[in-house]
């Protein structure tokens, strides 16, 4: 129940409701939440890796090489979306 909880998207709400009450445009709000999408991507693979690398060299091998792994996989998406005309910086 833990895992279903953690997954939902609360900061991304707050945000949205946040941005909503300052008067943000509509285009703001939108773009968040279009560009939030696109920036989860690539940090999905690290919930899969990180139990394994856990279970076999314990916490800070599996935390610091899933930070590596996601920095790479950061570099090399947006290399990817560049390529198909999505610029996320």
């Amino acid at each position: 129940m833990g895992s279903l909880i953690a997954s939902l998207p609360l900061v991304t709400i707050l945000t949205l409701f946040w941005l909503k009450f300052e008067n943000a445009s509509a285009e703001k709000i939108s773009n968040h939440a279009y560009y939030t999408f696109w920036f989860v991507i690539p940090t999905l693979p690290m919930f899969l890796l990180f139990p394994k690398l856990n279970a076999n060299y314990g916490f800070w091998v599996a935390i610091l090489s899933n930070i590596v792994f996601t920095i790479v996989l950061f570099y090399l998406y947006q290399l990817v979306l560049n390529r198909l005309g999505i610029r996320l910086f």
